[in-house]
């Protein structure tokens, strides 16, 4: 069996992962130790983010023809890839905290909603609160008034030793 013939595989497999892609971030894993990846690894599991490491060539041949063909340029050394299908934030924000933690880790670039970004997009898009903290903070802000007007009867309530008229009906 010919080497491409091998090979296709794998390049068929970095496409579909990218295919429906909300973001695909590149890092530079070099110097990382075993334990600080698989930890890594775990958290990137459980948010549903797929991450991987590629030869160069492999992914270089899948970003063909794709938005994340601008990646091309930064593919050189150890690189693995992080693709989420669902949350766009989720793998550039989970791979900042780690790189925060473990000097070795580096963003080296990514696609975001098909968008190119540099590293400094990418560290950029790792502040950006998940979709879950944003739905928590708003439901929060919405909240606040109603609580306050509750808090305000009640204690009109109790100044007067009755609810108000307007509680009743």
């Amino acid at each position: 069996m010919a080497k491409v013939e091998l090979k296709q595989p794998v390049v068929e497999e970095i496409s579909s992962v990218i295919k429906d892609a909300q973001s695909v971030v590149l890092v530079n894993y070099s110097g990382l130790t075993v334990e600080q990846d698989t930890i890594m690894r775990k958290e990137l599991r459980e948010s549903g983010v797929t991450y991987k490491v590629y030869k160069n060539t492999m992914m270089r041949r899948a970003f063909e023809g794709t938005p994340c063909e601008s990646l091309d340029e930064h593919l050189h050394g150890t690189n693995a890839l992080a693709v989420s299908a669902t949350d766009a934030t989720a793998p550039a924000r989970i791979l900042a905290k780690y790189a925060k933690q473990y000097p070795a880790l580096e963003l080296v670039a990514g696609v975001v909603e098909g968008k190119y970004n540099d590293q400094a997009g990418i560290q950029a898009l790792s502040q950006i609160p998940s979709r879950e903290e944003l739905l928590a903070k708003l439901f929060g802000s919405m909240q606040a008034p109603i609580a306050n007007i509750a808090r305000i009867f009640k204690q009109i309530a109790e100044k007067d030793g009755e609810a108000p008229a307007a509680a009743e009906a």
